[in-house]
């Protein structure tokens, strides 16, 4: 499900809200989400799961077409973990 398919099952679900508000809505959500991360703090959704930061060390990597090395550096990467009623959920129970 990709973000507009999203807007218009909520906009569906509740005719009493105006598209463009269900719209400011999600986009908020995710705005916050995002900030979240972006400061290095923990954004958790219960049932579903928790949005975190990961960091990765700086490295020796390796160049697969010609097998050079190379110095990969220091990142942040996004990590989520899912909570356990989604994990229950897709596993049957």
């Amino acid at each position: 499900m990709i973000r507009s398919e999203l807007i218009q099952k909520i906009a569906d679900d509740n005719p009493h809200l105006y598209q463009r508000d269900v719209e400011r809505i999600v986009n908020t959500i995710f705005d916050e989400i995002i900030e979240a991360m972006a400061r290095g703090d923990r954004a958790e959704l219960r049932g579903f799961g928790a949005f975190s930061v990961k960091k990765r060390d700086a490295r020796t990597g390796r160049n697969p077409r010609t097998g050079e090395s190379v110095q990969v550096d220091e990142k942040h990467v996004p990590f989520f973990k899912t909570g356990k009623l989604l994990r229950d959920r897709l596993n049957g129970k």
